[in-house]
């Protein structure tokens, strides 16, 4: 395996091209590319890795399973200002385990999900024990996809809104295989319109990953979730 001294130059390279084809995108939208966030996805990969993506001044990760995520953010948990996002498919029975390391979770698709994040009476309800939730939005005709329909945007909005300790943030979705990204990512722009609508402040919207990155920035993406892109080949999972 490659060491430190072999794999830190072309970890930041492909950093430095990802950061420039998104300063790019968000130039041909007319928007500002210091108001985008760019969350590495760092799941399977050591958390050595991302102790190096940190020093290249990345502050955003992304991991997509409990248990992996919890032994790295414990591992690293004197980075200062380091911020983990959840963007993978989460159980209910898991989130009050998830919600005491994660600072944003991005797969909230059902109600019980939000029923198992939110705070608990007795519990304290400060902003420090607030987390921001974005509303996964299935853009398939798949009901067994990750999501909620459409149709149900707004019913979950509702239900998210009242709960305590949350912070709606947006709506996130994954592009569907063999359809065009850009296509997909508009009709997420407008279920985002469909939800501020709802809640003014929930103006985020998390998609684009390292394929179709750049159509989530023309369609308005404010948070992208880029892995192999930045990180090079996942490790296999273990």
């Amino acid at each position: 395996m490659p060491g430190l001294a072999d794999r830190l130059p072309e970890l930041a390279d492909r950093l430095a091209a990802v950061r420039a084809e998104i300063a790019d995108a968000a130039r041909a939208a007319g928007r500002d590319p210091g108001a985008l966030t760019t969350i590495v996805v760092t799941k399977f990969h050591p958390a050595t890795l991302i102790r190096e993506l940190y020093g290249l001044g990345v502050r955003d990760v992304g991991e997509n399973r409990h248990q992996e995520a919890l032994a790295k953010s414990a591992e690293l948990a004197e980075l200062e200002g380091l911020r983990w996002h959840f963007i993978g498919q989460l159980q209910s029975n898991k989130a009050r385990q998830v919600r005491r390391y994660s600072h944003i979770v991005h797969s909230v698709d059902r109600p019980a999900l939000v029923d198992a994040l939110a705070t608990r009476a007795g519990e304290p309800t400060a902003a420090e024990n607030t987390v921001d939730i974005f509303l996964q939005l299935n853009l398939t005709d798949d009901p067994g996809r990750g999501g909620v329909a459409p149709a149900g945007l707004e019913a979950l909005a509702e239900h998210a809104l009242a709960a305590p300790g949350l912070r709606l943030r947006g709506v996130m979705a994954v592009a569907p295989l063999g359809e065009d990204p850009r296509a997909a990512f508009e009709r997420l722009r407008a279920a985002s319109d469909r939800l501020r609508a709802l809640a003014p402040d929930a103006r985020d919207i998390s998609a684009g990953m390292s394929a179709d990155f750049r159509a989530a920035v023309l369609e308005g993406a404010t948070h992208l979730r880029i892995g192999t892109a930045i990180t090079g080949s996942r490790p296999a999972p273990r």
